[in-house]
């Protein structure tokens, strides 16, 4: 028989925030609870804009030579996975050369 294999624990909320303290983290709480849904989904939609011009950028520095539409095609295999990517937008072109 083989071994179960060892699940990663996943971090408690006051282990990934030790260096802030009980009434802080009283106060965060708080202001989570007071803020509107439609304002906790703004700032999630510039979260994930934010995140998705950095995959865009770094595209770009690993392949200078990539056209805007290959880039965003290498960026919709990033988001969405090769598979998916490949029925929404069809087969990538011919991969821009790595420098």
């Amino acid at each position: 028989m083989n071994p179960k294999p060892k699940q990663r624990k996943i971090p408690t909320w006051r282990e990934m925030n030790m260096d802030t303290t009980p009434e802080v983290e009283a106060i965060l709480f708080q202001l989570w609870r007071e803020t509107p849904a439609w304002r906790k989904l703004e700032m999630m939609e510039n979260l994930n804009r934010t995140a998705r011009q950095l995959a865009f950028t770094g595209l770009r520095r690993r392949h200078p030579n990539a056209s805007p539409e290959e880039l965003h095609r290498l960026l919709a295999d990033m988001l969405l996975g090769p598979e998916l990517a490949a029925q929404v937008y069809g087969p990538l072109p011919d991969k821009p050369e790595r420098q």
